[in-house]
C-alpha cells in the first residue's frame, strides 16, 4: 500500500501528487518551510496526510532549533514560528491544526529537557501520528463496509484513499474493505475538477488494486444515479462540525443533493481527528480560496480566454441533513450527530 509521505532520516519524502498518474516521482524536504510549501502547493493533499506532514515538519523544525538555539527560550521561539508557518499553509483541513496542537503539547511535556531528548521525543510523536492514522483507516473500513450492499455501484468524489492519509484511506478504505469482502462492487469515480484528484489519483489507486471502476465527469453523477447504477455514495472529509456539517472537496455538496433526490445513501468517512467540535456548524468553517488560474488553465495550458475572471473555492460544506451516516474509526454515527459525535470524542480523550 503506497504512502503519500514518510520520514527518511532527516528528510520528509513526498509522493508528488501533482505529477501522478503520468509520472511517479518523489519530493524531498529537509526543513519545515519546504514541508509547508509542499502542503500549500498540493504536492501532498488530503486532510489526514496534511496532518502527518505537519507533524513531520515540526520534527524537522526541532532538529533545526537544536542546532541553532543558544538556550531553551530560543528553541521555543523557533518552534512557535515553525508551527505558525505550517498552520498558514492551508486553512480548511482541521487535521493540520490537530497535528500541530498535538506536537506542541508533546513539546511542552519535555521542553525543559536537553535538546537531543526534545528532538527524539518529537520524532517519535510524529511517527506515532502517522502509524495511528493508518490504523484508524483500517478501522473505518471495518465499520463502513457493512453499509455497502453486495453488487452496489459506489460513487466517490475527490481522493480519500491511501494518497490522502497514512495509508489505506477513509472513503476508499470503506470501498477497499467492501471489495475485500467479495461484495462485487463497481466504483464510479468523479474526476473532481479543477485538480482532477479523482481522475488522476483515485482512479490510479483503484487500478493498482484491480478494483473495478468507471471514471465520470463531475456533471455525470446525476445521470448515473437516475439510471440506477449507483446505490451508495462514500466521500471523505476535511472538517466535521459539532452538528455533523461536513467540509469536503468542492462539488461534494452537489453530489449530496443529487443523492438525496434519488434516495441514495450518502456516507462520510473520516477519523476522529477530522472532527472539530469547537465549531457549532459548517457556517464557521473557513473555506480556502485558491488561485483562479487553477480553474482557467490545466498543467499550464489555458482552458479559458485570456483575462477570464474565475472563482476557486477549494471546498464546500454539506449540511448534515444530506448525510446518511458518518463512519469513523470508532464506529458509525447516525443522526442526530451532535450526540453521537460528542460521545466518540469523549471516548477518544
Amino acid at each position: 500500500m503506497i504512502k503519500p509521505v514518510w520520514l527518511d532520516g532527516d528528510k520528509v519524502i513526498f509522493v508528488d501528487q501533482l505529477r501522478l498518474p503520468v509520472e511517479e516521482s518523489l519530493v524531498e524536504c529537509r526543513d519545515y518551510q519546504s514541508v509547508a510549501t509542499a502542503i500549500k502547493t498540493m504536492v501532498v493533499r488530503g486532510a489526514p496526510a496534511i496532518g502527518i506532514s505537519a507533524a513531520y515538519g515540526l520534527y524537522l523544525a526541532s532538529k533545526e532549533a537544536a542546532e541553532l538555539s543558544k538556550d531553551h527560550d530560543d528553541f521555543r521561539r523557533f518552534m512557535d514560528e515553525a508551527a505558525d508557518h505550517l498552520a498558514k499553509s492551508r486553512p480548511t483541513a482541521v487535521n493540520l491544526f490537530w497535528a500541530i496542537k498535538r506536537m506542541l503539547a508533546k513539546y511542552e511535556e519535555v521542553a525543559s529537557q536537553d535538546f537531543a531528548t526534545i528532538v527524539s521525543v518529537l520524532q517519535k510523536e510524529a511517527l506515532d501520528i502517522a502509524a495511528e492514522d493508518e490504523k484508524m483507516n483500517y478501522s473505518i473500513g471495518e465499520f463502513g463496509h457493512d453499509l455497502i450492499l453486495p453488487g452496489s455501484g459506489v460513487l466517490t468524489h475527490c481522493n480519500a484513499g491511501a494518497l490522502a492519509t497514512g495509508g489505506y484511506g477513509t472513503a476508499l478504505g470503506v470501498i477497499r474493505a467492501a471489495y475485500e469482502k467479495n461484495k462485487d462492487i463497481h466504483v464510479f469515480v468523479d474526476e473532481t475538477r479543477p485538480f482532477l484528484q479523482g481522475a488522476r489519483l483515485t482512479a490510479w489507486e483503484l487500478k493498482q488494486d484491480n478494483i473495478p471502476f468507471t471514471l465520470i465527469t463531475d456533471n455525470m453523477a446525476g445521470y448515473f444515479m437516475k439510471q440506477g447504477r449507483i446505490q451508495a455514495v462514500v466521500v471523505g472529509a476535511d472538517r466535521i462540525a459539532a452538528n455533523g456539517d461536513v467540509a469536503n472537496k468542492i462539488g461534494t455538496y452537489s453530489v449530496a443533493i443529487l443523492a438525496k433526490e434519488h434516495g441514495i445513501p450518502f456516507y462520510v468517512a473520516a477519523p476522529v481527528s477530522t472532527l472539530d467540535l469547537s465549531i457549532a456548524s459548517g457556517d464557521e468553517i473557513v473555506i480556502e480560496e485558491r488561485d483562479a488560474a487553477e480553474v482557467t488553465s490545466w498543467a499550464g495550458i489555458p482552458t479559458a480566454p485570456e483575462g477570464t475572471q474565475a472563482a476557486h473555492p477549494a471546498f464546500d460544506v454539506t449540511p448534515n441533513r444530506y448525510i446518511t451516516a458518518i463512519v469513523t474509526d470508532r464506529g458509525v454515527i447516525h443522526p442526530p450527530y451532535q450526540t453521537g459525535l460528542q460521545r466518540i470524542v469523549k471516548e477518544d480523550a
